[in-house]
């Protein structure tokens, strides 16, 4: 829904699911760990809506980026004092995974459409749907203190080379006024 039409509670809606359930369960409980364990790492998920936007999305969107800008960057500072690096570790660390299209269920049967995946991946360099794995491995490295020691902060979109969505369908284009 284009954001002119969008009420209000909409808006807060969806802010309140993207943003409530992340903060409120799971990442407080893994801070209060770390402060006590005085180590570990996190991997927040966020989406490619974070980096590129999408039309008609823009409380989806602004949710995202608000995990995977200003929270991953404010929480790897908290993290730093919570969980310091020390002799024998490289200290806490919060970073960001950002996917783009991912064949999981709730949009497989979307994603058999050749019509469908032509449009997904038409701003992609490597035009191919990621897999559940791909993102999987992404959040292993990030979680690995030997394999990611000196990265936090950090958003990492896995998108096959995403650079922006289509903005326009091609019998939408005027030739004439390009």
């Amino acid at each position: 829904m284009p954001l002119h039409k969008m009420s209000l509670g909409h808006w807060q809606r969806t802010i309140k699911g993207v943003t409530d359930n992340l903060l409120s369960q799971r990442t407080r409980g893994f801070l209060q760990i770390a402060a006590r364990q005085k180590q570990g790492n996190a991997v927040l998920i966020s989406s490619t809506a974070a980096v590129f936007g999408e039309a008609g999305h823009a409380d989806y969107a602004s949710g995202k980026a608000a995990i995977a800008y200003g929270l991953t960057r404010s929480l790897k500072n908290e993290i730093s004092r919570l969980a310091p690096h020390t002799r024998t570790y490289c200290g806490g660390r919060i970073n960001c995974i950002c996917p783009g299209w991912t064949v999981v269920p709730r949009n497989a049967a979307r994603l058999r459409a050749a019509a469908t995946v032509r449009k997904v991946t038409a701003t992609m360099a490597l035009p191919q749907i990621a897999r559940p794995e791909d993102i999987a491995h992404a959040a292993v490295f990030l979680s690995s203190d030997t394999l990611a020691r000196h990265i936090t902060g950090q958003t990492l979109l896995i998108a096959g080379g995403m650079e922006g969505r289509l903005l326009w369908e091609p019998g939408e284009i005027d030739p004439a006024l390009v």
